[in-house]
């Protein structure tokens, strides 16, 4: 999980690095690369690429791939460290839309949390010049597309082999990134080609050592590790990209980070609870 989550925080580097590039021309540099590679796994795996559930796997990947072209865009146009804060209240979405697709319960104390979270991205707007209302509202577009996009994979769950979701994600990234490309093409120049190369390997790293850790071991165990992500944003972005941020801007960032790790503790406390009393009720 430390590995996957360093190599997400190097793709956002290089992501950061290609800013004169348009955004969907990156997404579908990023998931080319990452395709082929699926494509590799599930030949060696003598699995079948088109899977069954088509109309899941096609849902997933199209939020997939609106959820990766407005982070994209919020990484050229924020602060890293803030681009990769805001893209965390996705776990938050993904409960709420539960609710409604999943038929899950969210308790009342979780919502004090989702508030503290959202508390904290109004106290980085408000104190942070350098984002505007329109890049705050593409951000959060961007975590609620993620929400939407890892409820179609909970949906999926022992439906389709992992590789087989991960590939629909970049076969509909390939596809609408190309469309785009044809009206917004700008050529990369020198070492801008090694950046959209290392982006597309860095993500296909990334999930594969995520999926190895989830299934080594608990999902509670090892999911909390992602959140070093938004450290590894905030020293990159420093060292590589003389970024600087206020007091208040901190304490935004500590808050939805605060709001997004009690809602985890809480959730996971709660399954405990219920795993407890299923264990009783059958040694009665």
């Amino acid at each position: 999980m430390l590995l996957s989550t360093f190599c997400f925080a190097i793709m956002n580097v290089f992501i950061k690095k290609v800013n004169n590039i348009p955004a969907m021309e990156i997404v579908f540099f990023r998931c080319f690369v990452s395709m082929v590679m699926c494509l590799v796994i599930l030949h060696r795996a003598n699995e079948d690429w088109k899977g069954s559930n088509r109309g899941l796997l096609l849902a997933r990947g199209f939020f997939g791939t609106v959820a990766v072209y407005t982070f994209f865009i919020t990484m050229h146009n924020m602060p890293l460290g803030t681009a990769v804060t805001i893209q965390y209240l996705s776990p938050i979405f993904t409960t709420i839309i539960a609710i409604f697709l999943l038929k899950e319960k969210v308790k009342h104390l979780q919502w004090i949390f989702f508030a503290v979270s959202f508390a904290g991205v109004l106290l980085i707007k408000g104190f942070d010049s350098r984002i505007s209302v329109t890049m705050l509202v593409i951000g959060i577009v961007s975590a609620l597309a993620s929400g939407f996009a890892y409820n179609m994979v909970r949906s999926l769950k022992e439906k389709e082999h992992t590789m087989v979701i991960v590939l629909h994600f970049q076969l509909m990234g390939v596809a609408v990134g190309f469309l785009f490309t044809l009206f917004d093409w700008k050529t990369p120049q020198g070492i801008e080609w090694f950046y959209l190369v290392m982006i597309g390997v860095m993500t296909q790293l990334g999930q594969v050592n995520l999926s190895k850790a989830l299934q080594a071991d608990r999902i509670a165990n090892v999911t909390i590790l992602n959140y070093l992500g938004i450290i590894y944003a905030l020293v990159f972005g420093f060292l590589f990209f003389e970024e600087r941020y206020e007091w208040l801007s901190m304490a935004g960032i500590a808050l939805v980070i605060t709001g997004v790790l009690m809602n985890f503790f809480y959730q996971r406390a709660q399954k405990k609870i219920i795993a407890e009393e299923e264990l009783t009720t059958v040694e009665e």
